[in-house]
């Protein structure tokens, strides 16, 4: 473990930044008020939205997925208009430690990349907790993922270039959706992009205990995080690979992966892990270490160096795993 502070670690653009993000007295969320933090992350949310020019080349459409056994799962389907199909897609599962967001939330940014790659963006609007406990939103992953499958040719999309990605707690929901749908025997998605993802509630690693007081995703935040997600049963052995992706011990057969992530995210050794072990059981794995980089560095300070050299090692993936294949091509 790094003795030096944290705070003293940050990349200089990223520590200025820093200074300016308003901050309660736990850190950017305070999740002893979900009701009043939920509404202020919706607020600066749409706030961020007003100040980002709209991509009038890309729809939005609600859907709502039907579930035999439960509620229907909202989705938010993003295209481009002028594309030729079949496009490409990409299943999103937003940010927020899933106690915090909704789906709608980063439609600002997965605008211009629909744009840019040419490919559509589903973004489920899974359960959070802990209203519903985990497996729940994996469980609404899969079935957005199962509906999607079924309704490709419909909508005019790929079933051949279907991957999952996810940002911190929806980076966890992705991973775990793969593991259910590896399992259930559903078709395996083209990749997994997860960005510095929520995998492991036992918060034993050394990042874990090293994050302490930069503010942003903090121990003590993720602690309470993950206590609304699994209630009694977080750190022990009743939680299965469905709630936290980091318990499941065979990760053979789950698709390729890319992880990004910064050196001074909690997060940073379950991902670093979490990569190692997919990658010692045949999966082929992409990983991104930042230097200097806090928790969700890309959205603070998105004009950063750092985030700049983020976004386009993602971008370039999606593109390198979208280019038609001979076989897709003929699909």
């Amino acid at each position: 473990m790094n003795t030096q502070n944290a705070r003293e670690r940050i990349d200089p653009e990223l520590a200025e930044v820093l200074k300016a993000v308003p901050m309660t007295p736990t850190g950017v969320f305070n999740l002893s008020d979900l009701k009043g933090t939920r509404a202020g992350v919706r607020a600066m949310a749409e706030s961020i939205a007003n100040t980002i020019p709209d991509e009038p080349t890309v729809t939005a459409h609600e859907i709502q997925v039907p579930r035999a056994d439960g509620p229907d799962v909202p989705i938010l389907l993003l295209r481009p208009q002028n594309a030729p199909g079949p496009l490409p897609v990409i299943m999103w599962f937003h940010g927020g430690g899933q106690v915090l967001g909704y789906a709608a939330q980063d439609a600002p940014w997965l605008k211009p990349l629909c744009a840019a790659l040419g490919c559509a963006v589903v973004s489920v609007d899974f359960r959070l907790a802990p209203e519903t406990p985990a497996p729940g939103a994996a469980e609404d992953g899969y079935t957005a993922y199962r509906w999607l499958s079924d309704n490709v040719a419909d909508l005019g999309l790929d079933p051949a270039r279907v991957g999952l990605a996810g940002q911190s707690g929806g980076g966890g929901i992705a991973a775990a959706t793969a593991l259910l749908i590896r399992d259930r025997g559903a078709a395996t998605p083209l990749f997994q992009l997860l960005m510095y993802p929520m995998l492991d509630d036992r918060n034993t690693t050394d990042s874990s205990h090293e994050i302490t007081d930069i503010g942003i995703w903090d121990r003590a935040t993720n602690i309470l995080a993950w206590q609304a997600i699994l209630g009694d049963r977080v750190g022990t052995d009743d939680v299965t690979s469905y709630c936290a992706a980091s318990r499941a011990t065979d990760l053979a057969g789950l698709p390729p992966t890319f992880i990004g992530v910064g050196e001074l995210d909690l997060f940073r050794d379950e991902n670093l892990d979490y990569a190692a072990r997919l990658r010692a059981q045949g999966v082929p794995v992409e990983l991104h270490l930042y230097p200097g980089a806090y928790h969700a560095f890309d959205l603070f300070a998105p004009q950063s160096r750092l985030a700049t050299s983020f976004h386009h090692a993602l971008n370039d993936y999606l593109v390198r795993k979208f280019a038609k294949t001979p076989e897709t091509a003929t699909a």
